[in-house]
């Protein structure tokens, strides 16, 4: 069965870190292609940051660049993302996002269940 559990997040200052975490079952991360998503209270959900799959090929939102990492630890078949220089507009809700894969087997699109990051003094 394919799972995403996601954990991490919280309230932090502005100018702060937080780092979120996304626990994959049923799939393998090392293949699979893996994104991060998250919305703004009355916003579009927006494309934070991706990861490849056999590549690891990352791409990120613009307002993030050089402040969010995305990463896979493969022997924990989890997914990251830190998140430094944290503003204000970087609050919503985060959802991580995989087009899993088991070897050459696609088993399709699977979310977690989200989290929410909220930045403020």
């Amino acid at each position: 069965q394919v799972q995403l559990v996601q954990s991490g997040g919280g309230l932090v200052q502005p100018g702060g870190s937080l780092s979120l975490s996304c626990a994959a079952s049923g799939f393998s991360v090392g293949v699979s292609a893996m994104t991060w998503y998250r919305q703004a209270p009355g916003m579009e959900r927006e494309l934070v940051a991706s990861i490849g799959g056999y590549d690891g090929t990352t791409d990120y939102l613009d307002s993030v660049k050089g402040r969010f990492t995305i990463s896979k630890d493969i022997t924990k078949n989890t997914l990251y993302l830190h998140m430094n220089s944290l503003k204000p507009e970087d609050t919503g809700e985060y959802w991580c996002m995989a087009r899993a894969r088991k070897g050459l087997i696609s088993l399709g699109n699977y979310w977690g269940q989200g989290t929410q990051v909220t930045v403020s003094s």
